[in-house]
């Protein structure tokens, strides 16, 4: 059964828990091995004392007491995140312990909720677009770059290798002769370390040169390099010949046309996106909210984790970061906790605006989108919806969808202004720009609960 809520104050609700059997079983497995580990019982080495022994010695009261402290934290959390309560403080439980591993059990849980923010009128709010605009330079580079694909590679005989140029070189390894032979080399798109690439400009045809450069793994290799063949791109004229090399079209003008179109149809998409973070941070800004309480707790060590394990994928070492930075540990997990406050606060504004617009998302619409993307993945689109539902993850990506369309909504009717008179009212001083901001509520979880 679906968690029921029922408010019991302002801003206050009691939230009642169904437990399935098989999860109280598994909890009172997980507790019966951590007790057993812990117990010293003569004739039995921990973590080896049979479970009716262990019964007998420390009592079934306590092994499902230690079964529910342990587990009562992740099943409350998963509950309140299905119904989308938004907990400030550690709830209080009320439960009697369960008779038996092998039935359902529930638990109730009270505890202050978030207060929902008030939201102005939105189809009021300005908020700044910018105006697609390509520049024609960036048009010519694109241009260019279809050029150089029907560029007539000429050799060079008169003149040393310089960037640009496509370079046909040996490179054998000092002290173990292995070698690359007519290796391909073009000077100035960076596909090799700068040290072979700057020692090879200036090198004549049949000319060599001895260099040193850093592997990967921190050790010198000392090769010699030799050059064979020179080459230089000798560029066609940018003409309806080239526009029928490289595309369907016939004339230059009208490949110019596409490739404008398409960057624009890209600057489109940047700019909407960006649009539409300026959005939700306006409607933030209207509105008066203070994201507080665990989640945002919860959401600081998710960004902590993060970055951590981003940072030791890259081989850096977290000390040594933070060294780098100029960041104390409690700066940087300050500065973590005003991002999770901001995204909290987001969320909150955006799911009240869902509530307001009546926005749901049904099991058909989400069945749609996971198909979709399975099919653009390659996938089975009927495995990937069971293996969403069954996992668990339905509930998050509902939410995910819900606030996307509810931003949908507010996008399409706030006021579009140009970028430049938004940029000169945000200059303007106004009353409300001297509000403090709303002091964060910090809350520790205790050692068997998580957020």
């Amino acid at each position: 059964m679906a968690p029921v809520i029922e408010e019991v104050g302002e801003n206050r609700v009691r939230l009642t828990v169904d437990v399935p059997a098989h999860d109280v079983h598994h909890a009172v497995e997980h507790a019966a091995s951590d007790l057993a580990s812990a117990a010293k019982i003569p004739g039995f080495r921990k973590g080896k004392v049979p479970i009716q022994v262990l019964l007998a010695r420390v009592g079934k009261e306590r092994l499902y007491s230690e079964a529910v402290e342990s587990h009562i934290g992740n099943w409350f959390w998963n509950a309140a995140a299905t119904t989308r309560v938004r907990p400030i403080e550690s709830p209080q439980y009320e439960y009697e312990l369960p008779a038996s591993d092998r039935v359902n059990w529930s638990f109730s849980a009270t505890f202050a909720v978030q207060p929902k923010p008030e939201l102005p009128d939105w189809t009021q709010l300005e908020v700044g677009a910018v105006e697609p605009d390509v520049p024609r330079e960036l048009v010519d580079e694109e241009l260019a770059e279809l050029q150089a694909m029907v560029a007539e590679l000429a050799p060079v005989e008169d003149r040393a290798a310089q960037p640009g140029d496509v370079v046909i070189v040996d490179l054998v390894e000092d002290g173990t002769g292995q070698a690359q032979r007519d290796y391909v080399v073009e000077l100035g798109v960076g596909r090799l370390v700068p040290e072979i690439e700057e020692a090879l400009v200036g090198l004549g045809v049949g000319d060599s040169r001895e260099l040193e450069f850093q592997r990967t793994d921190g050790s010198n290799r000392k090769v010699s390099a030799t050059a064979k063949q020179i080459r230089q791109r000798i560029l066609p004229p940018l003409d309806d010949e080239v526009a029928r090399s490289v595309s369907e079209f016939d004339t230059i003008e009208e490949l110019r046309a596409d490739v404008e179109a398409r960057l624009r149809e890209q600057l489109v998409d940047q700019l909407e996106g960006r649009f539409r973070v300026d959005v939700i941070e306006a409607l933030v800004d209207a509105t008066d909210v203070n994201a507080a309480g665990p989640l945002v707790e919860a959401r600081t060590r998710e960004l902590l984790r993060g970055l951590v394990g981003s940072l030791e994928r890259r081989g850096i070492d977290p000390a040594a970061y933070l060294s780098v930075t100029g960041e104390s540990a409690e700066q940087l997990e300050q500065r973590l906790r005003e991002q999770a406050a901001s995204s909290v606060a987001r969320e909150l504004v955006l799911e009240a605006a869902a509530d307001k617009l009546g926005v749901d998302v049904t099991d058909d619409e989400i069945k749609t989108l996971i198909r979709e993307q399975a099919e653009q993945a390659g996938d089975d689109p009927d495995q990937a919806v069971e293996e969403v539902f069954a996992g668990g993850a339905v509930e998050s990506l509902r939410q995910d969808l819900r606030l996307r369309a509810a931003l949908d909504r507010v996008a399409a009717e706030v006021k579009r202004i140009p970028a430049e008179l938004a940029a000169a009212r945000e200059k303007l001083w106004t009353p409300e720009k001297e509000k403090k901001p709303a002091e964060t509520k910090l809350w520790t979880p205790g050692s068997k609960e998580s957020a």
